[in-house]
């Protein structure tokens, strides 16, 4: 049966395919650092290895369904510390996993480098948080296992099988946790990727009362004849002809174009057991050559026993769309001399509590502690700044009520004001200035209401705009500080979809207690995007959303989990508009 390869509800999304977004090797890698390091003539005397999963024989401890696994990686420092190093994506009910998602390591002959590995059973309700952000003491242990890095690939599979155990006493020394098996390949961060859509007609039934749910798995054949999991599509409800959105392929994830691939098609079911209609092996060439011939080819159903023969099914597989590219790193468009213009917007309504108050969430501490606000401006703010040439910076406040005039009148209620008070002067310079303009606007403002974000959204929108006409090398990242539940959230939406198809990003900060229900919503994580009051959907996704209690004692900050999507969305863009980086003789981007 096939595993369910998702970390989001129901593990019906694509994984592995850059369907979420696009292929970035340059967060993992850091390219920035390397490039750093080569200029200061110190050279890498490591190599850097991607570590995969499969497990058998797990323990269930779920009650109507089987545990659904993921792997958390550690590195043993000694003395009882262990660096987390990575997560695999969840596998829903599937005691028999082979997961998709990837650890990267970094192997060093000289050193032994003791690794633990934990398999946890991650509760339903988070199901679609991201895995990077889940807190492991809310999830249920499966087993450990340790060896060393150098026992992985010391093996001529590169591949070693562990038994799982309870040395942690968890689970009270029970026997028998199954057994978790370890495979190594040496990574390198190829540009080319080959751009391919599938297509299936006449595919086998496999469902009583409706059609079946087709999703493709597809495996890369290694040296030893078993097969690693490189992605899978999202499924087709209801189907029996269906068309599956493009997936994006690296070199790094197929090997090269001649390498045997092993195409499997499943119908979906919810309880992760999924039933196989079908399976083909071909290489990248071989779909290449579908593709131009106009070719489809049958799947083959396998034997049932050892007595029995394989049989041609009559499904088809077709190759609708295929296309081998270089693709540009973020990297690649950031030193050529592309900016990433930062704007804050910080809110300002009532349910912070007055700021004269120490429970208030817009609290100025004299002793120089920073507040929630203040830490999310310095935090995000710091990375940001050294990708904008002036840093000089637009800041906004939303939902307050201004004192102006001679005599301190208020003014109505605004959804976008300048918070270094004057009507035309939006930018304020550096991260010092957001901070000194947000300390004297909570001075001169009485907090209001209701929190609204379509005006900031439109406002950072009409700077997007305005940008393409004037400097194309410009993408722009606005950063939403909030503490409440949106009033507009429809209002927000219409806003968001208008600016997807600009150079703009949009990352939310959620500060305090309030259910940010709404925030997930704008986020589109789930595989969802964005549909207007018109209807139309969102171009790509452009949000991303981290709330700030949940980040406090995790392994990642915030600034790190609300950056992880930016390269991506900022090549999604880039690609989708076919820009490529300056040229070193030119001023303005040129397309592809």
């Amino acid at each position: 049966m096939g595993g369910c390869f998702s970390d989001v509800r129901g593990g019906k999304q694509a994984v592995g395919g850059a369907q979420q977004r696009p292929i970035n090797y340059d967060e993992d890698c850091n390219d920035a650092v390397d490039c750093f390091n080569k200029s200061q003539g110190a050279v890498p005397l490591f190599t850097p290895l991607e570590l995969s999963f499969s497990a058998s024989n797990l323990i269930d401890r779920d009650f109507t369904s089987k545990s659904d696994p993921m792997v958390v990686v550690y590195a043993n420092k000694g003395y009882g510390d262990h660096e987390e190093l990575g997560r695999t994506e969840v596998v829903l009910n599937n005691l028999n996993p082979s997961w998709i998602e990837k650890v990267r390591v970094a192997y060093h002959f000289e050193f032994v480098q003791p690794l633990l590995f934990r398999v946890y059973d991650v509760d339903a309700k988070y199901h679609n948080v991201n895995v990077k952000t889940l807190d492991l003491k809310n999830q249920e242990f499966l087993g450990e296992g340790t060896c060393a890095l150098s026992e992985i690939v010391t093996k001529r599979s590169r591949s070693l099988t562990l038994n799982l155990n309870d040395d942690s006493g968890r689970l009270g020394g029970r026997r028998n946790l199954g057994t978790l098996t370890v495979h190594a390949e040496e990574f390198s961060a190829s540009k080319s990727v080959v751009e391919i859509k599938f297509r299936c007609s006449r595919l086998e039934n496999k469902d009583l009362f409706s059609k079946s749910d087709p999703f493709l798995r597809i495996s890369r054949m290694v040296e030893t004849g078993g097969c690693v999991p490189i992605c899978k599509t999202e499924v087709v409800d209801n189907n029996l002809n269906p068309t599956w959105k493009s997936l994006c392929l690296s070199m790094q994830q197929i090997g090269s174009k001649d390498n045997p691939l092993v195409i499997e098609c499943f119908d979906f079911n919810s309880n992760g057991e999924h039933v196989l209609i079908g399976k083909l092996q071909k290489s990248v060439a071989d779909l290449e050559k579908l593709y131009k011939e106009k070719s489809c080819i049958n799947f083959v159903i396998p034997p049932s026993s050892r007595h029995s023969h394989e049989k041609l099914s009559k499904g088809l597989l077709f190759v609708d769309h295929f296309c081998e590219k270089e693709q540009p790193s973020f990297i690649d468009y950031i030193s050529s001399g592309f900016e990433l213009n930062f704007m804050v917007a910080v809110d300002f309504t009532a349910s912070n509590l007055d700021p004269s108050r120490t429970d208030s969430l817009h609290y100025i501490d004299p002793s120089g502690r920073l507040n929630s606000y203040q830490q999310a401006i310095m935090q995000v703010g710091e990375v940001i700044q050294f990708y904008d040439t002036d840093k000089r910076f637009p800041a906004w406040g939303f939902g307050a009520r201004i004192y102006g005039g001679d005599r301190g009148a208020v003014t109505a209620v605004s959804h976008c004001f300048n918070m270094d008070e004057t009507p035309t002067g939006f930018e304020v310079q550096g991260v010092e200035g957001i901070m000194s303009a947000y300390s004297s606007a909570l001075r001169k403002v009485s907090l209001f209401g209701p929190t609204l974000f379509g005006k900031v959204v439109n406002r950072a929108a009409e700077m997007a705009s305005q940008s393409l006409s004037e400097h194309n090398n410009k993408y722009f990242v606005l950063l939403i500080i909030t503490d409440g539940i949106l009033s507009d959230l429809q209002e927000t939406i219409d806003a968001l979809v208008r600016a997807s198809d600009l150079p703009l990003s949009i990352m939310i900060v959620g500060v305090g207690n309030a259910d940010f229900k709404q925030m997930e919503i704008l986020d589109a994580d789930n595989g969802h995007p964005l549909r207007s009051s018109t209807g139309c959907l969102a171009a790509r996704d452009i949000v991303q959303f981290v709330p700030m209690r949940e980040m406090n004692g995790q392994r990642i900050s915030v600034v790190q989990s609300l950056l992880e999507e930016l390269p991506g969305q900022f090549l999604s863009y880039m690609r989708n508009k076919g820009i490529k980086p300056l040229s070193p003789f030119h001023s303005k981007p040129h397309a592809f």
